[in-house]
């Protein structure tokens, strides 16, 4: 494996991120992994590395570079106490949905720019507060995101203006949300609402609850759950599969004999792009 510490221009400033890659010729899907409200930390340089194991270029940004390098607390979080409370309003006031799509297109950006990344489509995942980030750089970069992934998170469906809900008619990626049964920051009500708003977007989408509490996806805290934890990765892993690299491996399967056209009959639609989605495929648990 490769690891590389880089920085990464945005239109906002310099974004630090930690870049990890096989050590391979061959160029490779590309997945960007948002962290949570703590920001980045050994347990997602550890996730990064088994995704990209799996045989991705995985960038793993610092979202609140705005405010601070990592690591982004000074000290010892504890959502509990009013300092961390405070400290994560200062670190996430300025990510609003435009700032949002903003840095996800210029990591989108850097990453096509990369020769060890191959050029078809990309996916992003969003923990805890960053699931609505990667909703909304979906629906910013539609031509690069095939698939987004959410656990846990917060805020999807509220009543103001800027709810990620209202950014899905711009979303043309296959969506997963795995929502906790315990989390004050996605309510049952909101869950369900956002529900409703997903099966009016009408495209490839999963959700599923997990018996979980906030923020079970991310070892080191004490509400991790390693039992769902690991069907939360599985389910990752099928996601990036189906969308980054299985359509590529049916084209390169392909024979001769396959891409030859029939005179007589109108030719084979082959896309690496987005993969035809079946309208009643879509299911909620």
């Amino acid at each position: 494996m490769i690891e590389q510490n880089l920085e990464i221009p945005t239109p906002d400033g310099v974004s630090d991120a930690l870049l990890v890659r096989p050590d391979s010729n061959e160029p490779l899907p590309a997945v960007i992994n948002l962290t949570d409200g703590l920001g980045f930390r050994p347990a997602f340089a550890e996730q990064s590395r088994r995704i990209a194991e799996r045989g991705y270029v995985v960038l793993t940004p610092n979202i609140f570079y705005r405010i601070s390098k990592s690591p982004v607390f000074p000290f010892e979080p504890d959502f509990a106490s009013e300092p961390t409370r405070a400290r994560f309003r200062e670190l996430s006031a300025p990510l609003r949905p435009d700032a949002m799509a903003r840095d996800g297109s210029a990591y989108v950006d850097f990453l096509a720019s990369q020769p060890f990344v191959s050029g078809g489509p990309m996916a992003i995942i969003g923990f805890c507060f960053a699931g609505k980030f990667a909703v909304n750089v979906a629906a910013a970069r539609p031509d690069r995101i095939a698939a987004a992934a959410s656990f846990h998170g917060g805020g999807l469906f509220t009543d103001t203006m800027d709810s990620p809900h209202l950014v899905l008619p711009r979303v043309k990626a296959r969506l997963y949300f795995g929502h906790a049964t315990s989390d004050a920051s996605m309510s049952t009500e909101a869950i369900e609402k956002f529900e409703w708003a997903l099966q009016s977007w009408g495209r490839s989408y999963e959700s599923e609850m997990y018996e979980a509490k906030h923020g079970w996806m991310i070892a080191g805290r004490e509400v991790y759950d390693p039992q769902n934890a690991r069907r939360g990765f599985d389910k990752l892993m099928d996601l990036l599969y189906e969308t980054l690299q299985q359509p590529v491996r049916q084209i390169e399967s392909l024979s001769v004999a396959d891409l030859e056209l029939d005179s007589s009959a109108p030719p084979k639609n082959f896309s690496l792009g987005e993969p035809r989605l079946d309208p009643d495929a879509s299911a909620a648990t």
